[in-house]
């Protein structure tokens, strides 16, 4: 198919063709995640920007969910397409996409039974309840078109078709920035009207993606019988979709830690760091964006067992992440002031936020290598090394050092706490590659003997 051609290009134009798409697609989400925040704090009240913040970690679990199926999918119908088995590589897709719309609405469900506790859990206080609460719920309701929208822009990619996924995406977030200012400032909804309009936005992808797959020739299918035939290979999805999910997952409860602690400093404490953790997102995502944009690649590579282009993948993806974090992590130390002021109007907030963003940018150069590994773990199989990295990073090390640093630095430990499990992931993940990489090599020298 046309769409495979895209792997048999020469590496350097291959990473680009697959990754540069694929960082368009995370810049488009930046855009997406900030308008909310952005619009919001055109009412002047910090108190709905902190109540926000406080709900981040249910839609990260949305998004956790989404990442299971739509990258752990993504690298098996690779892989799939890598070995000439494209029947295969069509059960995956289907079975990824009906998996994404049931748990789509079981996770509806779950929130909504059980919103008052969850609240009580993120560190919601009286004054923000019915701010978080508004936002909670109708995100829920939307939960089934958000987990549907974003898996499938990911499952695109493990055929080559970069294009649907990358056009969904703008097509998602130029709807949400439409409809922020008039659901949120117009109708005059708030925080309510900023959950609408994301809800809104993702249904509007989906019926670009459906658009697209009745005009061109794809493996994508929403088809329910593959799905029902190959039930058995969802432990595989989800084997090596884990890694990402538990990442996202652990992010947000890390979030809701961080939450409880710093709600004890205020709410300006907890609008202050939301608006730095929004002005420092974007290097991490694009290093993150760059390496999942790859990834297929490595697996198709793997799939063909051909070790050689994987070796030169992971280290031109090296140059690109320290590039990107360099760069950017030096914008956004100098334009700290004017990033945190795009979500917070008040300057001792602004002052406060700008602090956050100059620790938090430290480790910024570096975490790509985090990512290159947990993605090369991924593409080759070994699920479970990625698995441990991600909690590694965002459960055994990071939520014990939020406590200790607290107590230690009070309220400028809690993002020290995370520069400090960033350092460490780096250096452990660097150590699990290598010795990866010639377990791999090894093993497909000796198939390939056999």
């Amino acid at each position: 198919m046309q769409n495979q051609e895209i792997f048999k290009r020469p590496v350097w134009k291959a990473i680009f063709s697959m990754g540069i798409p694929s960082l368009i697609s995370v810049l488009v989400m930046i855009i997406y995640n900030m308008a909310d925040m952005y619009f919001i704090g055109f009412l002047n009240d910090y108190t709905q920007v902190a109540a926000v913040s406080l709900i981040m970690p249910v839609f990260s679990i949305m998004t956790a969910v989404s990442m299971l199926l739509g990258n752990g999918g993504c690298t098996l119908i690779a892989q799939a397409l890598g070995a000439g088995e494209k029947k295969r590589a069509r059960s995956y897709m289907s079975l990824c996409i009906w998996t994404a719309i049931l748990l789509g609405v079981i996770i509806a469900g779950l929130i909504i039974v059980f919103s008052n506790p969850l609240l009580k859990f993120l560190g919601t206080n009286e004054e923000m309840w019915q701010y978080a609460r508004n936002y909670m719920l109708i995100l829920a309701v939307g939960s089934p078109a958000m987990l549907l929208n974003y898996a499938i822009a990911c499952l695109v990619r493990g055929e080559g078709a970069i294009k649907p996924g990358l056009i969904a995406n703008f097509v998602s977030t130029g709807m949400n920035i439409l409809l922020d200012p008039v659901l949120i400032l117009g109708v005059k909804m708030g925080v309510s009207g900023a959950a609408l309009a994301t809800v809104l936005s993702n249904v509007i992808g989906i019926v670009y993606l459906i658009w697209y797959k009745m005009h061109h020739e794809m493996i994508l299918t929403f088809n329910p019988k593959p799905a029902r035939e190959s039930v058995r290979y969802l432990g595989r999805v989800f084997a090596l979709g884990f890694p990402n999910a538990i990442s996202n997952i652990l992010n947000g409860f890390a979030s809701t830690f961080s939450n409880q602690l710093l709600v004890l400093y205020g709410t300006s404490a907890v609008a202050a760091m939301a608006a730095a953790g929004k002005a420092t997102m974007i290097v991490g995502l694009l290093q993150m964006g760059l390496c999942m944009g790859v990834q297929p690649l490595m697996a198709y590579y793997y799939g063909a067992g051909d070790m050689r282009r994987i070796k030169e993948v992971v280290m031109k993806l090296f140059i690109l992440t320290l590039g990107i974090g360099v760069v950017f992590g030096a914008v956004g130390m100098l334009g700290s002031k004017a990033l945190v002021g795009l979500f917070i109007r008040d300057l001792e907030v602004v002052e406060l936020g700008q602090k956050i963003v100059y620790i938090q940018l430290l480790s910024a150069p570096f975490v790509g290598i985090y990512y290159i590994g947990q993605n090369f773990m991924q593409a080759t199989g070994s699920a479970l090394m990625a698995t441990i990295t991600s909690v590694l990073r965002q459960g055994v090390l990071l939520i014990p050092l939020l406590y200790i640093m607290n107590a230690i630095m009070k309220m400028m430990g809690i993002p020290t706490a995370h520069v400090m499990a960033d350092f460490i992931s780096i250096v452990v993940t660097s150590v699990l590659t290598v010795i990866i990489y010639k377990k791999v090599k090894n093993q497909l020298k000796q198939k390939r003997e056999a």
